[in-house]
């Protein structure tokens, strides 16, 4: 790849790289660290890798850089629960949008669940590059996918039941 391209793959994809840290890591400041980071490591790698593949390269990079954060952190997730006393209630005054309930929907899922369900839905991946992006059998991101899905659907209905 030459320099001309790495540029246009940085314009082209660094701010779908930086949604989806931010999704996962749920820190503007971790992300835009873990979007740097690698491009800074595809920087290196630039001329080992083709243009056609750098969308794949760039978004299994951030995807280990985060997993890496993790481990460094020593945190088993960085899911931060939805405290127990938490209620949505619309007769209290409070007004939540749907994008709301759906980023407190998205923390209850599992780390490779909500990566897999923002790679599909948010992103727009197919099921094969999600399977080489997390490292994972294109079956295992389907079932993943589903069940995140579900899950979702469970809990959005239970908020509009008590909201």
């Amino acid at each position: 790849m030459t320099s001309e391209e790495y540029n246009k793959t940085v314009e082209l994809f660094a701010d779908r790289l930086f949604r989806f840290a931010v999704k996962n890591t749920r820190n503007e400041a971790d992300a835009r660290d873990i979007v740097q980071r690698s491009f800074e490591k595809f920087w290196l790698k630039h001329k080992e890798v083709d243009f056609e593949k750098a969308k794949s390269y760039l978004f299994t990079t951030v995807h280990r850089a985060h997993i890496d954060m993790i481990r460094k952190n020593k945190r088993t997730s960085v899911v931060e629960q939805v405290p127990e006393n938490f209620q949505l209630n619309k007769n209290h005054g409070t007004s939540y949008e749907l994008k709301d309930y759906l980023n407190i929907a998205l923390k209850e899922l599992s780390d490779i669940q909500r990566k897999v369900v923002l790679l599909r839905d948010y992103e727009g991946y197919a099921y094969k590059e999600i399977a080489e992006l997390t490292n994972i059998s294109e079956s295992q991101v389907k079932v993943y996918i589903f069940r995140a899905r579900k899950k979702l659907h469970e809990i959005l209905t239970q908020m509009e039941k008590t909201g």
